[in-house]
């Protein structure tokens, strides 16, 4: 049982997801070309918008300490914006990068100038970015990455740690999603049924305990539509495809196009998003 309270048990397990549907499945979420296509149709609802729980986190980073005037945010993975206006609007410094060009048009556009200059804008591929060259070691109050591909390895989690000085947020998915579609899709094109276990946050939690860490963690059950073309989901949905099946391009375009087209009212398609989603944030006081 001691192996439990060991940093290298749950990094092990981390590593043995690689040969899951679940690492299948990140890997498709994990691309630029993915997030281009998802950005069009990115918080556009406002139950959408209320799963964020944008009030909630606020009170969660105040609790803490973790939310002051003049204070430094690195957020890894920023989508639209919603989490970093927020933080710039309770008096953050926040510096803002995500590896799909959409999303960061998407955020220009919600940008307003009262905070333009609280925030910097980053195109950057977390797993390839190198904080060294960068002087980002230790020079944030406060790193963020919730729902990001960015830290869904290990390393990447230490990167991000490294760049504290304070404290550090996460967020992901804590339970099997329903995803309708993509279960439908998946059994079609990869010939089995999805198995997909949740996201690596708790991994990420449990290796915390390992360090010493003790994460304050919230749960948060998160349930919306979401209205969208059947052009709009078929370049999501090929998007991700691409990335994990080997099967040519011609053929997944049938075989998703006519899926969806069989769901689809007047070429419109209703996505339902539930999940339970995980929050743990955490000083790193122990590792500095």
């Amino acid at each position: 049982m001691d192996s439990i309270f060991n940093k290298s048990f749950w990094i092990n397990e981390w590593e043995q997801d690689k040969s899951s549907d679940t690492y299948a499945v990140h890997k498709g979420f994990s691309t630029p070309e993915y997030w281009d296509k998802a950005s069009a149709t990115y918080d556009k609802s406002e139950r959408e918008i209320q799963a964020r729980r944008l009030e909630k986190t606020l009170g969660l980073l105040k609790q803490k300490g973790l939310l002051f005037e003049g204070m430094t945010v690195l957020e890894i993975g920023c989508g639209t914006g919603l989490l970093a206006m927020a933080l710039a609007k309770n008096g953050a410094h926040v510096t803002a990068l995500d590896f799909s060009q959409g999303m960061l048009d998407q955020f220009s556009q919600r940008l307003t100038s009262d905070l333009a200059d609280r925030i910097t804008l980053l195109s950057e591929d977390w797993h390839t970015l190198d904080i060294q060259k960068k002087g980002w070691a230790k020079q944030f109050d406060l790193v963020i990455a919730f729902m990001s591909p960015g830290v869904a390895t290990s390393e990447a989690f230490f990167k991000m740690m490294a760049c504290s000085k304070n404290g550090c947020a996460v967020r992901g998915w804590a339970a099997r999603q329903q995803h309708e579609i993509l279960t439908h899709l998946w059994k079609t094109i990869m010939g089995s049924p999805l198995d997909d276990k949740p996201q690596s946050i708790l991994y990420k939690i449990n290796l915390l305990f390992s360090l010493g860490l003790f994460p304050d963690i919230v749960f948060d059950t998160v349930e919306w539509d979401q209205n969208v073309s059947l052009e709009q989901e078929f370049d999501n949905q090929m998007a991700f495809f691409s990335k994990v099946s080997d099967k040519p391009a011609a053929l997944l375009e049938k075989i998703i196009r006519d899926y969806l087209e069989s769901i689809s009212n007047q070429r419109v398609i209703t996505k339902k998003q539930k999940g339970l989603t995980a929050t743990a944030v955490f000083s790193v006081s122990p590792l500095i």
